[in-house]
């Protein structure tokens, strides 16, 4: 899901105000999703608004960014390329072992592939900041997982989903080109031409991300509506499963190459949560509705778990702590 963006002033929010974010934004793409299965007569005739709403979102991600940003790249390259190379790894392939664990059929297969082989979301880093991770890292490798998403995603979608439903790797390329990395590059250079207007925006952006968001899970479950009751635990337990095992091997990666703790988490955080709203317009458009639905849930569910997994690390820091001498 595209959430708060990657501004410097996440890292300045109070974490009472950053957890209310994180935890309002899925209750907001959830009443999306109710209103597409309640009334999808009322949305359904909006399908054509997903590219552009999705190019809105990446605008406004583009609007966040500053080339120092990007600059932590050759400073710090290992984390990064550690981080993103994790990311377009592990994810696809935990998507194929959801698939094959719960024998999804291949609509749904098809849609979890879809959304494992997605960058990650900028949620992710609103959670890193909660979790007391390395913020700045998180914007890096959001960033840059992002600008590869236009080879990375069709090419890992049509190899690993297109045993399962049809995939013009070449015409999602192009989408994702239109409306992922122009839409970023354009808000980018916006940012450097009018920076005070630009910072007088930023607080607004991400009620506008989550906004677009929720038109496009509203979109997505109307096409699938009269399927959700049918196939809703599926998706979420597949959906639940996928991201769990993200976070936890994204942190056993910073584990076995001996990051800090820091960035440990902030892996977990990068590799476990997802661009889940490119994913529903990318299965929407290319797919079928039914294999856009896992995407939706995930809009709602990784929000949740990655408030939690910001708990318990708050908790675990608190326990060291105490543990200190002198404490």
């Amino acid at each position: 899901m595209v959430g708060p963006g990657p501004a410097a002033a996440v890292t300045a929010a109070p974490d009472r105000g950053a957890y209310t974010a994180v935890l309002l934004f899925p209750v907001l793409v959830l009443a999306g999703g109710l209103v597409g299965f309640l009334a999808p007569g009322a949305v359904s005739g909006l399908s054509g608004w997903i590219n552009p709403l999705l190019g809105v979102v990446m605008f406004g991600m583009g609007l966040t960014l500053r080339p120092v940003d990007f600059a932590l790249v050759a400073k710090r390259p290992l984390p990064v390329l550690l981080g993103v190379g994790a990311q377009y790894v592990i994810m696809p392939l935990v998507a194929l072992l959801v698939v094959f664990l719960l024998r999804l059929p291949p609509e749904l297969a098809a849609g979890v592939i879809l959304v494992g082989c997605a960058p990650g979301g900028t949620a992710s880093n609103v959670v890193a900041y909660l979790a007391r991770g390395d913020v700045a890292l998180s914007v890096a490798m959001t960033s840059i997982s992002t600008l590869l998403a236009p080879l990375l995603t069709p090419l890992l979608t049509l190899w690993l989903a297109g045993q399962y439903l049809p995939v013009d790797g070449g015409a999602m390329a192009w989408s994702i080109t239109k409306i992922v990395l122009l839409p970023v590059v354009a808000g980018l250079a916006v940012r450097l031409l009018a920076p005070r207007l630009v910072e007088r925006a930023l607080p607004a952006l991400p009620w506008v991300s989550v906004a677009a968001i929720a038109v496009i899970v509203a979109i997505v479950v109307s096409g699938s509506a009269d399927r959700i009751v049918e196939a809703g635990l599926l998706v979420l337990a597949a959906v639940a499963l996928h991201n769990v095992l993200g976070l936890v091997l994204g942190h056993l990666v910073g584990a076995v190459t001996r990051q800090p703790i820091a960035v440990r988490r902030t892996t977990a955080v990068e590799v476990g949560m997802q661009n889940s709203g490119l994913a529903a317009g990318l299965a929407a458009q290319y797919m079928n509705p039914l294999a856009a639905l896992p995407a939706a849930v995930f809009s709602v569910w990784h929000n949740l778990s990655g408030a939690l997994f910001a708990l318990l690390c708050r908790r675990a820091d608190a326990r060291a702590a105490r543990r200190l001498p002198g404490a």
